[in-house]
């Protein structure tokens, strides 16, 4: 069995601004898979090993402890109150059951807010659809994991084959939690929280709270001030607004679309093109784009896609990725020369300050008010259109608790754009949710066809 894994006792600044910004449901950091299986799993056997997956994984029993004022990243403690039941659910659709029911189900359970009081994950199981299969949607707080670490914290509840052996039981007294647990409120949650608060003098948080309203201060500004200020001024030169003459309204209406393409022949597709997997996928969501504008007669030359970069480097469990925004051209072009143009646009992107390093913009949380950032934050999202990520999971079957996993749509946060792309490999093919802001596209349906005769397109070019 991989290793779980390991989470620290304290948020990172980028953790911690994500857990901050939430206080507008705009930009809710939620995420989840709806993975659909062969048959039922066996629920007591889920219940076993999840148990212990609580057990291994810490962080799956522990709660958010802000930190007094927000002067600090917040903390996890355990949680005294810790239910597996609360986390692990079981429902039936109602009959006729379809994958459709089964979307709009799994799309209100990712957006209903998580309590902010327990752990924040939860898992349902989902049985009555069509031909015996069954579904679980796993839901995760971004604050726990990114992508990439979630997939490493789901091994240790999968299998290789069907009937695979129990693994060995957990004492509970020998988990390392990577630091000394403590209670909700004692005294040495509150001197944790203390010790890590007072990270800048007051004098350089009143400066940078005045730099962050007025730039024009910064040449009169001390050094220390003008040095943690710049890359945030650099990340918010940026203000000009989405492109889409289509997509400019948003609300919290959720509509998921998922779709599923043939891992190696998009691979090959891509190589043949002079890129990469991730170049093919962003390419065949920006042409999709394009085709919806044109059918629907407001053609636009160019939409503003962000798209996630791992900055992982070791097997931790922390968010470690950043974004980088790119104009992907969306005129009337051949799909090979739309690639390299995107290739091209997504190379320049990666190698400019156009990423965003999350950990040096959000060291600034700690002095600035939640609702500057919140305002601040909705203001960059609206300067795009769509985002999308990648995420690389199995080549090989996987099961849970006897079930067998046949298809695993992730479901990316919005936060203010009109659609995420999640991709998710797995098993050969290419796995993809498409998490719709219903208010911006009004016909989902029409875009997902769209992005899958694009990658037709793409495959056959």
């Amino acid at each position: 069995m991989i290793d779980p894994p390991r989470f620290e006792s304290r948020m990172s600044d980028a953790e911690g601004l994500m857990w901050r910004m939430e206080k507008d449901p705009y930009l809710s950091s939620t995420f989840a898979n709806v993975t659909i299986l062969d048959r039922a799993p066996d629920m007591d056997l889920l219940r076993s090993r999840m148990a212990r997956t609580a057990l291994v994984v810490p962080r799956l029993r522990q709660r958010v402890l802000p930190a007094p004022a927000n002067m600090a990243p917040p903390i996890w403690v355990e949680d005294p109150n810790f239910e597996l039941d609360h986390h692990l659910r079981h429902i039936a659709l109602p009959k006729p059951a379809s994958l459709r029911r089964l979307l709009d189900y799994a799309t209100l359970v990712a957006a209903d807010p998580f309590d902010r009081t327990r752990p924040l994950w939860q898992f349902v199981v989902v049985d009555g659809l069509p031909k015996g299969r069954a579904a679980l949607i796993q839901k995760l707080h971004h604050t726990i994991a990114d992508g990439e670490a979630s997939v490493r914290l789901s091994m240790q509840f999968l299998d290789l084959e069907r009937d695979a052996p129990e693994p060995p039981p957990v004492d509970p007294e020998s988990i390392d939690v990577g630091h000394e647990a403590v209670e909700p409120g004692s005294a040495e949650a509150i001197r944790d929280l203390i010790a890590g608060s007072i990270r800048l003098p007051l004098g350089l948080v009143r400066q940078l709270r005045d730099l962050v309203a007025d730039p024009g201060q910064l040449p009169s500004a001390g050094s220390a001030a003008v040095e943690t200020v710049r890359g945030l001024i650099t990340q918010l030169a940026e203000v000009d607004g989405a492109r889409s003459p289509l997509w400019t309204t948003r609300s919290l209406r959720r509509r998921l679309e998922v779709l599923r393409v043939p891992l190696d022949d998009t691979r090959a597709a891509a190589k043949r093109l002079g890129g990469s997997l991730n170049t093919a996928f962003i390419t065949a969501a920006a042409h999709g784009a394009a085709d919806y504008h044109r059918e629907l007669g407001l053609p636009v030359e160019e939409l503003r896609a962000s798209m996630a970069v791992s900055t992982r480097t070791d097997q931790s469990g922390a968010n470690a990725f950043s974004l980088a925004r790119l104009l992907v051209p969306t005129g009337d072009l051949p799909i090979s020369e739309r690639f390299t143009r995107i290739h091209e646009a997504s190379q320049q992107a990666r190698s400019s300050g156009s990423v965003a390093n999350l950990e040096s913009l959000a060291a600034l949380a700690s002095s600035l008010p939640t609702s500057l950032l919140t305002r601040v934050a909705r203001q960059q999202a609206q300067t795009i259109d769509f985002a999308t990520s990648n995420v690389r999971a199995a080549p090989i079957p996987l099961y849970v608790a006897g079930a067998q996993i046949l298809e695993n749509y992730p479901v990316g946060p919005l936060a203010g754009v009109a659609f995420n792309l999640t991709l998710l490999s797995y098993h050969g093919s290419l796995d993809m949710g498409l998490n719709i802001d219903a208010a911006a596209i009004a016909e989902p349906e029409r875009l997902r066809r769209n992005i899958e005769r694009a990658f037709a397109a793409l495959i056959a070019a």
